[in-house]
Parts: C-alpha cells; sequence; structure tokens
C-alpha cells in the first residue's frame, strides 16, 4: 500500500472518533485533544509514526499533520458544548474531511486524473458526511431507529454533498497542509447551511443532484471550467436549488450555458486578436465567484429572510439583476472582442480590440441580448418578477451593471483593481438597481 494511502487510512481511523461526540456530549473535544497531545509530543518514531507522517514530519521528529488535524476537530467540538453546534453536523464535518481525503487517495493510486482525484474526495466525504449523520442520531441518547430517520434523509443527503463539495474545494484552493482550516471552515458552512435548509423533499435533492452533477461533468469535460471553477458551479447549483427552487436554477442556467458558449465562441479567432480568456476559456474559482458571490448572497438572503422580518420578494429581484449583468457584460465582451471599432467607454475615442473599457455596437447589442434572456427566464420562472414590469426591471439592472463594468474598465481596471472585482462590482450594480427599482414600483 502506497504511503499517502496508508497515511490517509490512519487519519480516517481519527476521524471516525467523532461517533463518540453523542456519548461524550461536552467532552467531545477529550479525544481528539489526546490525539494532538500524543501527535505533537509522545510518538515521535516507530511504526506508528510512520503511518502518519508527512514529509515534513521527519524533519521536525513530530506528528504535525495529525496534530493540527486533531486540534481542529477538537475545536469543532468545542463549539457543539459552548455553541450549540448540532452534533450530527460535527461529526459530518470531521467525516467528510477524513473519508474525503481516503477517497482522494485511493484514486490517485491508479490515476492522477485530477478531476477523477477530486471526484474521489466528493465522493469519498460525501458517504463520510451521510454515515456521520446517521451514526450520530443512532449513537445519540434518544436512538431511535434507522427507519425512523428516513424521512430525514433527504436533508442528510444534501448537507453531506454540499460539505463534500465545500471541503473539495478548500482543499483543490490549499494545500494538504491546510486541513485544520479546511475542516474549521467546511464546519461552520455546513452549520449555516443546515440552520437556513427548510424541508427536503426527495424528489427534489434527487433532482437537484443529478443536475449538478452532470453540469459538473460537462462542464469540466468541455473545458468550460477548471476543477476549482467547476467545484464552485456545482456547489453553487446545489444551494441555489434547495434555497431558491428549480426557477432560480434555471436563471442561473442562462448565465452559465450561454456565458461558457460565448466564451468558446470563434475562440480561435479571439485568442488571435489576443481577446481570449485564458487556460483556453476554462472559468476558475475567482471568476466563478467574481459573477456568482453576489448572487449567493442573494439565494441565502432569500433562505433566510423566511427567520427574519424582510420581504423575500426583493432577494429575487436582486439575484435575477445580478445574473443579468453577469451574462450582459460576458456576452458583450465575447462578442465585442471580434470587431476592430473600438471606442473607450468615457471618451469614445477609438482603442485596440480587448482594452479595458473598450466597447463596440455589436458587442452592446450582443449585452442588450445577454440581460434580455435572463430577464425573460426570471419573468417566466420566478415568481415575484412579474410580466412585463418585473422582467422590465431585471433587465435594466443588467444593462446598468453591464455599463458599470465598462467604465471600470476605462477608469480603474488594471494595475489597482483585477478582472474578477470590477465583476464583482457590477453584478452588484445590477442587484442593487433591479431591487431598488422594484421596491419603489411593487
Amino acid at each position: 500500500m502506497q504511503s499517502t494511502l496508508r497515511r490517509a487510512g490512519g487519519f480516517a481511523a481519527v476521524g471516525t472518533l467523532a461517533l463518540a461526540a453523542p456519548v461524550l456530549e461536552a467532552a467531545a473535544f477529550a479525544p481528539f485533544a489526546a490525539v494532538a497531545l500524543l501527535a505533537a509530543f509522545v510518538v515521535n518514531d516507530g511504526p506508528l509514526f510512520e503511518v502518519f507522517a508527512r514529509p515534513g514530519d521527519h524533519q521536525d521528529g513530530r506528528l504535525n499533520g495529525l496534530a493540527g488535524f486533531a486540534l481542529a476537530a477538537a475545536g469543532l467540538a468545542i463549539l457543539v458544548a459552548a455553541m450549540d453546534m448540532p452534533v450530527d453536523l460535527f461529526v459530518a464535518t470531521v467525516l467528510v474531511i477524513s473519508y474525503g481525503n481516503l477517497g482522494k487517495q485511493a484514486v490517485a493510486a491508479v490515476s492522477d486524473d485530477p478531476f477523477l482525484g477530486t471526484s474521489g474526495f466528493v465522493v469519498g466525504g460525501f458517504l463520510g458526511g451521510l454515515l456521520g449523520q446517521v451514526g450520530a442520531r443512532l449513537v445519540g441518547e434518544s436512538a431511535p431507529s434507522l427507519a425512523s430517520l428516513w424521512p430525514s434523509l433527504p436533508l442528510f443527503v444534501f448537507l453531506a454533498s454540499s460539505a463534500a463539495l465545500v471541503a473539495a474545494l478548500f482543499r483543490e484552493m490549499l494545500f494538504e497542509r491546510d486541513d485544520p482550516l479546511v475542516m474549521l471552515s467546511t464546519g461552520l458552512l455546513l452549520w449555516l447551511f443546515g440552520a437556513l435548509a427548510g424541508p427536503v423533499g426527495a424528489v427534489e435533492i434527487v433532482g437537484a443532484l443529478a443536475l449538478t452533477l452532470a453540469l459538473g461533468y460537462v462542464s469540466y469535460a468541455l473545458e468550460a471550467a477548471s476543477v476549482a471553477g467547476m467545484l464552485s458551479g456545482v456547489l453553487f447549483s446545489l444551494l441555489v436549488i434547495v434555497f431558491g427552487g428549480f426557477g432560480w436554477f434555471a436563471v442561473l442556467m442562462a448565465f452559465f450555458a450561454i456565458g461558457a458558449l460565448s466564451t468558446k465562441f470563434r475562440y480561435e479567432e479571439k485568442r488571435d486578436r489576443g481577446v481570449a480568456e485564458e487556460n483556453d476559456g476554462a472559468r476558475g474559482t475567482g471568476n466563478v465567484l467574481g459573477n456568482a458571490a453576489v448572487a449567493l448572497v442573494a439565494v441565502v438572503g432569500f433562505a433566510a429572510s423566511t427567520r427574519l422580518p424582510v420581504d423575500g420578494t426583493l432577494f429575487q429581484f436582486a439575484f435575477a439583476g445580478s445574473m443579468a449583468a453577469a451574462l450582459s457584460d460576458t456576452l458583450s465582451s465575447e462578442v465585442g472582442g471580434l470587431y476592430d471599432n473600438t471606442r473607450l467607454i468615457t471618451t469614445f475615442e477609438r482603442v485596440e480590440p480587448g482594452t479595458d473599457g473598450g466597447v463596440t455596437w455589436q458587442g452592446e447589442l450582443s449585452g442588450l441580448l445577454g440581460a434580455t434572456i435572463v430577464a425573460v427566464v426570471a419573468a417566466l420562472l420566478l415568481s415575484a418578477v412579474t410580466v412585463p414590469v418585473g422582467g422590465a426591471v431585471v433587465l435594466l439592472g443588467g444593462l446598468a451593471g453591464m455599463t458599470v463594468d465598462s467604465v471600470l474598465g476605462a477608469t480603474v481596471e488594471g494595475a489597482r483593481v483585477g478582472n474578477e472585482a470590477v465583476n464583482f462590482t457590477a453584478t452588484l450594480v445590477g442587484a442593487v438597481v433591479s431591487t431598488g427599482v422594484a421596491f419603489l414600483v411593487f
């Protein structure tokens, strides 16, 4: 057995200690604190050391990786006692990380394909998170039967899959030694997801997983997204379906699908002109978050509005307005860069194609089309976005966001401000304009 796979198996065994948390209650941190002490001060050589040692551990003479992993688990366990974090979510988090790593290393033993390795992490983490929730409930004080947990299974599946995707995304962006940060971040987000999630139906979660996994595979297979970008898109789509609904997902897909196709449209010509997206047009996490972070906040706000004195309908306009701005800006850039009559939006002087802040009438018309597509989909499928006034409000937000993106490109983008920050600002403007006008009109 390879040392990395053997080490992952050892970490998974340690992570399984979390199943004792429902019995230990306030002392749930104790097993992990003991492991951390042993790893840091006692086990410094021998067979056990070799099982858990990472390359740098030999030089330091202590199991730094294991100590950090155990301390992170102990920290989450303290949240269970001190801040009422649900114990089943604590158990799920620890098992997502430990069994996700085991799944990734099991795949790595036979293939070095990064997509397959990430898939191994997600599958292993999902199974660990699902079994962790079920096991924690069964081991708990009330000791329910397995059959009595059946109605909660769709919620367990959602939380396990979202936690696995979050952890895989963090692991893709960080390093193996950052497992403690991954565990703590995943645990806090899973706690939030659990608090926001209402009843989840079996058909809903099956449909959500089928659609999002298909989206992830297609986006990666067509090289429309990097591995990290694919994870971001799949996670975001899953949250949109569960917290918003399939209508929200359709609005999101209008941006993702048409935006991806526009990036690939006449790509070789755009590359020859120096205006093509890098990495063969594959979108990374920064690009996904720059265009979709505002929409993610909107869908989370919509889910939270049932528990807060906030009008949830405004979040629908914020979501649709930000997506209209994102697609409008994407189409205006991808189509406009193919033409030579480029003018700077602030002065209308001629500039080279691809210049930040440069616009063409073809690009502006394409941007209008993109905002219109999102507005129509939103008006048809989102309950608060009425026809035709609601759709017009979304369209206005999209055009405002596209215009702000061009103005920022002409004035501040470059050395001081990156493209992702400009995209985020444009989508924020789209959301604010749509929400503000909707507040005044309705």
